[in-house]
């Protein structure tokens, strides 16, 4: 079901959840979207388990474990009393689905009746990788939503990111996308999406497309960055290769990079120039601008 008006009220949600037996799994809990993820859930009374490679949680009000794609041993603890979960992909991996699909049969067995993905929205269901996570999830699991966001605004300010890293650095942007547009959106409003989809008594059981209120080229995004800084930011177009180049020079796996290049040219051809109005439809409130994001993160970029 693809929810056509904004679930209950913060007030309502909570009440409903405390009356739930419901545990929550939250895959990546200390990522971008899992942490908010988290905080939201606590913030409800829902019970979460909070799954990261280390075990550790700031938030006191989260169940701790530890949860590493590619160690099996860690999986079943993870899952034990679990009816809900929320899944990322393994980080720098180009194809996830060996490490996922045996996971979500795993968790089906174990009870698991309701599973949200995060996926991209450049990766349609049934492509390679989290494609095929998608349509599994579809085929196999009773309760399903797919997230489906276009690229994070955290992208820019996160300090191990290679867009970060070069406008601190250098202050330029690289990519192949040329002057094509995205609707980049903010990881806390996908985080609002994921809660609504965790919780509501319905399952949204769709495909949620999910950008930002505007779509903007990266010649934009520097153009705001160096309003919002007060220093010089300028957006660098170049091939594919070359950017395929600049981001294994700053660490990115040459397979990855080659996967994020082929991406950027997607966007250079057109294919993230959208805007959906799924956050304001499932949440009842507007996605944040960039702007005011920059203006929140500035300090990342001086």
């Amino acid at each position: 079901m693809n929810p056509s008006s904004p679930a209950h009220d913060a007030g309502a949600l909570r009440d409903a959840h405390r009356q739930s037996a419901s545990r929550v799994l939250v895959i990546g809990a200390a990522g971008n979207t899992g942490r908010s993820i988290v905080h939201r859930l606590t913030e409800l009374g829902v019970p979460v388990r909070a799954a990261t490679r280390g075990g550790k949680m700031t938030d006191n009000s989260a169940e701790p474990v530890r949860f590493d794609w590619a160690d099996e041993a860690s999986h079943d603890t993870a899952l034990a009393g679990v009816d809900r979960m929320y899944l990322i992909a393994p980080g720098l991996v180009d194809d996830p689905s060996p490490l996922m699909l045996p996971f979500i049969e795993r968790a089906l067995k174990r009870g698991v009746r309701r599973a949200v993905l995060l996926s991209a929205s450049a990766i349609p269901e049934g492509a390679a990788g989290l494609g095929a996570v998608h349509h599994a999830l579809r085929e196999r699991m009773p309760e399903w939503t797919v997230l489906q966001p276009s690229w994070f605004m955290q992208n820019f300010a996160a300090p191990r990111h290679h867009h970060a890293a070069s406008i601190q650095r250098e202050g330029r942007l690289v990519t192949a996308t040329g002057q094509g547009r995205v609707g980049f959106v903010d990881a806390r409003d996908i985080a609002e999406v994921a809660v609504r989809a965790l919780t509501d008594a319905r399952a949204h059981d769709t495909a949620h497309v999910i950008t930002g209120p505007q779509a903007l080229g990266y010649d934009d995004i520097a153009g705001i960055l160096a309003q919002v800084t007060g220093r010089p930011v300028r957006h660098q177009s170049v091939s594919p290769d070359e950017a395929q180049r600049h981001m294994e020079a700053s660490g990115i796996p040459a397979p990855y990079a080659r996967f994020l290049a082929q991406l950027e040219e997607t966007i250079r051809d057109g294919a993230e120039d959208r805007v959906t109005q799924t956050v304001s439809r499932v949440t009842g409130r507007e996605p944040r601008t960039f702007e005011a994001f920059a203006r929140e993160h500035a300090a990342h970029w001086r």
